[in-house]
């Protein structure tokens, strides 16, 4: 049964390339297969895997991961089809979502080797597409809709012509009753998120430090973005996620060498949910959250570090647009929203506590003296306050610091400098000084 569904979608696949005339290589590859439809394999037939072979989604390949080498969108009248080249099989399985729609595309933890492929034009059924780890085991490819679609079973191809295992992907389009019919969480992978997410708050539970009075100051830093969610990508191709954990890792080494207990939201390039950001940050009982980012500015001129803390209702509109921009991590990398252990719900908000807000304002103060010592900060009001998901824990004072705009050349190429990298690192680990001295006993470049 299972070679005759394959054999239809084989011989779907071969008329309507007949139909539109299509002259790619994956087209000259299926036609040229075509008197052998019959014996298209599922899998690679050298040697033929058994079924369900290959890393399962969650799991990690024994040996070397499975590379993606190169994908490639072809844009036609009736279809969009998507190929996913592969040095080894795996096995995907996707999905559409709603409101923002998009195609979820799950696969085995990965190694991406493909560069900066060609982008979609925009005008057809792919708005955009993004593509990264996701969490330990799991590698995630998100597509971003112009139009409803529906989603063709994966089509793979064996290894010739140079080229690896091949997956051909087409998205044809339909009405919204279809679509919206279709769309949402499978039911098990829906489960197996919520679950992730309650063990990644468990374990972070059981590796918090003790109760406070050892005289260690608890320091959380949350790298923004990470994985498949690059963030804003700056005019000298540097990536927010990129510079966010290297800035990350240098100010925790700082920190841990003055006598602080430092906990990251990430250390690698893995996506991480906001809410689980801020479950961290409230399992460590953490003294101080920050959160590292880089901003963007359509006015190329705009430069400078700024500061952002929660705002009380106000925001202007570039705090309001970061906010929008930020808060969209989750839709981006296509997490499940609907969890019932979200720790940043509207409630946790209205508990916020005044003192909270009050001790992050101050280290924004004194981040923001520290800072303006060695880079330039925001010529107009560097800080600021927005609705930012990351900082709504009622009992973890917090900011966000926008180190530079990557859309500035100036700020971009020196964020991409070691050295500037230290310098401001130095500068934070201060403000910190700073912020605990008073009652903590902490002095300023005090070793462990």
């Amino acid at each position: 049964m299972r070679r005759v569904l394959i054999l239809a979608a084989a011989v779907l696949v071969l008329a309507g390339l007949k139909a539109e005339g299509a002259d790619d290589a994956i087209t000259r590859l299926l036609r040229g297969q075509e008197d052998a439809a019959r014996s298209l394999p599922v899998a690679p037939s050298r040697p033929l895997p058994a079924q369900g072979a290959g890393p399962a989604i969650g799991s990690r390949a024994q040996g070397p991961l499975p590379m993606v080498m190169s994908a490639r969108i072809g844009e036609h009248d009736d279809r969009t089809r998507l190929v996913i080249e592969l040095s080894d099989p795996v096995n995907l399985r996707s999905f559409v979502l709603a409101n923002p729609d998009r195609v979820v595309i799950d696969m085995p933890e990965v190694t991406w080797r493909i560069g900066a492929p060609p982008r979609p034009s925009g005008f057809g059924a792919i708005k955009s597409y993004r593509y990264g780890q996701f969490r330990a085991g799991n590698a995630r490819m998100v597509i971003d809709l112009n139009q409803p679609v529906t989603v063709s079973d994966a089509l793979v191809l064996p290894p010739s012509s140079g080229f690896g295992y091949r997956v051909v992907i087409d998205l044809f389009p339909t009405n919204r009753t279809k679509f919206d019919a279709l769309a949402g969480w499978p039911a098990d992978l829906k489960k197996r998120e919520s679950d992730a997410e309650k063990l990644a708050a468990m374990i972070a539970a059981q590796q918090s430090p003790p109760a406070k009075g050892g005289g260690r100051k608890i320091v959380v830093l949350d790298p923004g973005h990470g994985g498949l969610d690059s963030g804003t990508i700056g005019v000298n191709g540097l990536m927010e996620k990129d510079l966010a954990l290297a800035e990350g890792l240098k100010l925790r080494h700082i920190l841990q060498s003055r006598g602080y207990t430092v906990v990251m939201t990430r250390d690698n390039d893995s996506f991480i949910p906001l809410r689980q950001r801020v479950s961290i940050a409230r399992a460590n009982k953490a003294d101080l959250f920050i959160a590292l980012h880089a901003d963007s500015n359509p006015d190329s001129d705009t430069t400078g570090t700024s500061i952002y803390t929660l705002n009380d209702g106000r925001s202007d509109r570039e705090a309001s647009a970061l906010a929008r921009r930020e808060n969209q991590s989750d839709v981006i990398a296509g997490v499940d929203l609907s969890g019932d252990n979200n720790p940043v719900a509207p409630i946790l908000i209205g508990l916020a506590q005044r003192d909270t807000r009050n001790k992050s304002s101050a280290f924004a103060t004194n981040a923001l003296k520290s800072i303006g010592q060695v880079t330039e900060l925001l010529t107009h009001s560097p800080h600021r306050s927005a609705s930012l998901a990351v900082l709504v824990a009622p009992d973890v004072p917090g900011v966000l610091i926008e180190l530079g705009y990557l859309s500035n050349r100036g700020d971009a190429g020196q964020m991409n400098s070691d050295a500037w990298r230290s310098r401001v690192a130095a500068a934070i680990a201060d403000a910190v000084d700073a912020q605990f001295a008073p009652s903590s006993g902490l002095q300023a470049r005090q070793n462990p």
